[in-house]
């Protein structure tokens, strides 16, 4: 059973950068495709970056090309969101979430396709 924990989030300004941090433990990490998602209030959970499991492929939805970058340490087994030039619509509950893909070297952007998440870290960007 794989477990995630994010942290890193918090308040900060527009304009202000944070860095998100998922940490995990119980599977074999460098075997785990992952992924960010958030869910701000009265939307849907969404998809924000996603990784393979070497870290050499990643997708980022439309609204934060060019601001966040998704990287992972599978030394660490950790992987993480570096989020730039925060807009108040990045606002949101931030998650993390995994799925084993032993035999893919893919990337995986939907949300139904991961077994694994954590709780939640929540960004919230002033205006």
């Amino acid at each position: 059973q794989v477990q995630l924990v994010e942290s890193g989030g918090g308040l900060v300004q527009t304009g202000g950068s944070l860095r998100l941090s998922c940490a995990a433990s119980g599977g074999t990490f460098i075997l785990l495709a992952m992924g960010w998602f958030r869910q701000a209030p009265g939307k849907e959970r969404e998809t924000v970056a996603v990784i393979n499991k070497s870290g050499g492929s990643t997708y980022y939805t439309d609204s934060v090309k060019g601001r966040f970058t998704i990287s992972r340490d599978n030394d660490k087994n950790t992987m993480y969101l570096q989020m730039n030039s925060l807009k108040p619509e990045d606002t949101a509950l931030y998650y993390c979430a995994a799925r084993y893909a032993p035999f893919s070297s893919t990337y995986y952007a939907r949300q139904d396709t991961y077994n694994y998440w954590g709780h939640g870290t929540q960004v919230t960007v002033s205006s």
